[in-house]
């Protein structure tokens, strides 16, 4: 790490200590539960207002010229507000979401974040990064930097909205997450979709051959969870276990079915 450090680049004016967010912003977190276990892998920090306002009302703020100071803030509240919250009570892990191309280098923009961390006592071998992008990324090959980067310094690294958009096979193929989070769209009515059930289970084991954990975002019903399960999906995230909780780590309200997975 010493090495690292004297070779490390100087954070840049937007993103130094998180300056230039003209608005605040705090956190609510969701947990991505082990139905093996019971009990939570990890909690998702997801952006609110400081009263708890829309992800929205805060990304519908954020300009080309404070991407920087928001990713850095992101990361900054989700430590800060998740160890409040009592997370290292217990072992579960942070999931960060983050911005790719408001990185433009991997170890020097997460200085910060380490700051934080140890500042809170919190092991940074906890902390996942998971990103998405609604649009095609301008440089697939930076981000690929980013995810080695990030593994090479100990996070756990996550690809959001998996079979949506442009978060597909074609960019799994480019670099491996450790996590991947299939979309909610695709879960949706999984139970009654023979098609929808295929495509999951070879995702599953195609995961599986690659080592990548697969995680199951947006379960609002009974009979989704019971399909996710039978196709052999440990980890699941959705209303149906519990909402986002504002600054607080939720009470999850279904415990772990008595489901056998076929793997």
């Amino acid at each position: 790490m010493t090495s690292a450090r004297k070779t490390t680049p100087a954070p840049c004016q937007g993103c130094r200590d998180g300056a230039g967010l003209d608005f605040d912003i705090s956190m609510a977190f969701q947990p991505i539960m082990d139905m093996e276990t019971g009990q939570p892998f990890a909690y998702e920090a997801l952006v609110r207002g400081p009263a708890g306002e829309s992800a929205w009302s805060v990304l519908s703020q954020v300009t080309e010229e404070t991407r920087y100071a928001f990713d850095q803030q992101c990361r900054v509240k989700a430590i800060e507000a998740a160890t409040r919250a009592g997370i290292l009570d217990g072992p579960a892990r942070l999931s960060i979401n983050f911005l790719p191309n408001a990185v433009y280098s991997p170890v020097a923009c997460i200085q910060l974040t380490l700051k934080t961390a140890a500042a809170n006592a919190f092991p940074t071998d906890r902390l996942i990064f998971e990103f998405t992008e609604n649009e095609q990324m301008a440089d697939p090959t930076h981000v690929a930097s980013i995810v080695a980067s990030y593994q090479k310094m100990g996070f756990g690294t996550a690809l959001d909205d998996f079979g949506a958009g442009h978060a597909g096979l074609n960019l799994l193929a480019r670099f491996q997450t450790d996590l991947i989070k299939l979309d909610m769209e695709l879960i949706r009515g999984l139970d009654e979709s023979l098609p929808r059930r295929t495509i999951v289970a070879a995702v599953v084991r195609m995961c599986a051959e690659l080592g990548i954990t697969v995680i199951a975002e947006g379960i609002e019903t009974q009979g989704e969870l019971a399909a996710l399960r039978a196709i052999g999906v440990r980890y699941i995230q959705g209303y149906l276990l519990a909402r986002p909780a504002f600054e607080a780590l939720p009470i999850v309200r279904l415990a772990a079915p008595k489901i056998a997975a076929t793997g």
